[in-house]
């Protein structure tokens, strides 16, 4: 028995070590990646130019699961994460269009940041976006 398990573990060891081999390698070897079954983000590609990402669009794919896609915080991911009702026209007039950037860029509470992902102008259009959420 003693002996199964440790030609089991060793085996599984080789796995892994050629599996990380493989992948490490991939960058090098085109054929290679294309064996991968792995999801990667290449840090070199940049974002899509400001014109392209419509502020709607990015409110409903990176905000709205928090927020709701009509802003009033209304999911259950919202109450669990406390998350903030961007209708509210008290909190609206209370807070600055500065403040709203830098909470999307460096996030706030359990929020991420989003500054490594959007451009500053899709950050800006988004502040306008949370603005004319206000009712």
């Amino acid at each position: 028995m003693e002996k199964t398990l440790r030609k089991v573990a060793l085996a599984s060891l080789a796995l892994i070590i050629w599996l990380s081999a493989l992948y490490l390698g991939a960058d090098k070897h085109p054929s290679r990646a294309a064996r991968l079954v792995t999801l990667r983000v290449n840090a070199s590609e940049k974002p899509a130019p400001e014109t392209d990402r419509d502020p709607g669009v990015l409110f409903d794919k990176n905000c709205a699961t928090c927020h709701g896609k009509d802003g009033q915080a209304k999911t259950f991911k919202a109450k669990f994460n406390h998350a903030r009702d961007l209708t509210n026209a008290k909190w609206q007039a209370e807070v600055s269009d500065e403040r709203i950037f830098n909470s999307i860029s460096n996030g706030k509470g359990k929020m991420p940041a989003w500054g490594k992902k959007f451009s500053e102008g899709e950050i800006n259009a988004l502040v306008a976006y949370v603005r004319k959420l206000k009712k």
